[in-house]
């Protein structure tokens, strides 16, 4: 049998405001929606993460269980479940404001996993961080990791501090998917391009810059390869970074290449692999919420 992904990181119910005035309620957060994309694309999960045994927790056990995620460890250490009020724009980009509780259990490692996946304010402010990047030092001997960056400035707050965490799960990651938003707050003075190729230096085998319309551009160490997005009609943008992150999982995991350090890539498999992560994304900002596609959607 293959060996699973282990996602680590928050679930949070997001409190959705669209440009109309309606209000709705979502299971979400960054790696929540990971895992659920992963579990709707085929692959075995098992998610370390916290929410409280309460409406917003049983919603969200409810959508995971649905999905086919696992989880890792008993989820009810916290008081209440972490929610984020999301406002939708008339473009359908989404600002938040949240209300976290977060912290992480202690995360049975055996059997070891195929892949880690970390992200967002999970694997950098405390309490929990600490364990995030001690559970990636643990298992990245065996396992390749990936780390989204996926600011939330609006938890996290900017400078220096937030970007020394960053930094210190970059350096254990093999694989970062950063977007152009992200580094414009992290490195304000930079290009975006000169601030991927600084993470490149860190430690990780690839770093994927996702820019929204303008597409996604992938460097590594040999070469960068650039893809379009695919053009689609805009719901929102909820959850569609953590779907292309977790397609990029999916898509590795495809080519046989989890399970350890990454090794260079040929053109086409990059190609490929840029592809399948904006054909992912895109079904995902077509509809309300983060709501990752089924494999049998990628047609």
């Amino acid at each position: 049998m293959d060996r699973d992904v282990m996602v680590v990181g928050e679930a949070l119910v997001d409190v959705v405001r669209t440009a109309d005035g309606s209000v709705g309620e979502h299971p979400g957060g960054s790696a929540a929606n990971v895992a659920v994309a992963l579990a709707r694309l085929g692959r075995t999960v098992r998610f370390a993460t916290s929410y409280a045994d309460d409406a917003h927790g049983r919603m969200l056990a409810e959508h995971l269980a649905g999905s086919g995620v696992a989880l890792a460890i008993d989820p009810h250490v916290v008081e209440r479940t972490s929610t984020a009020a999301a406002t939708i724009g008339a473009d359908g980009a989404a600002s938040y404001e949240f209300d976290l509780d977060w912290r992480l259990g202690d995360v049975p490692t055996d059997p070891a996993p195929a892949a880690v996946h970390v992200c967002s304010f999970s694997a950098v402010i405390e309490p929990g961080a600490g364990t995030v990047r001690a559970l990636v030092d643990r298992l990245r001997e065996h396992a390749t990791i990936s780390y989204d960056v996926n600011v939330r400035a609006a938890v996290t707050g900017t400078g220096p501090d937030v970007v020394a965490s960053v930094e210190s799960v970059v350096a254990l990651a093999d694989l970062v998917k950063v977007s152009d938003e992200d580094l414009e707050l992290l490195w304000p003075d930079l290009t975006v391009e000169r601030s991927a190729a600084r993470l490149l230096t860190m430690g990780p085998s690839v770093v994927v810059l996702t820019r929204g319309a303008e597409g996604a551009t992938w460097f590594d160490h040999e070469r960068e390869v650039t893809v379009a997005p695919r053009r689609v009609e805009v719901a929102d943008t909820i959850g569609a970074g953590d779907t292309f992150a977790a397609a990029l999982v999916d898509g590795l995991a495809e080519e046989g290449l989890l399970g350890g350090r990454l090794p260079a890539l040929a053109p086409e498999v990059v190609e490929r692999l840029l592809a399948h992560a904006a054909h992912a994304a895109s079904i995902t900002v077509s509809r309300p919420g983060a709501d990752p596609p089924y494999r049998a959607e990628l047609v």
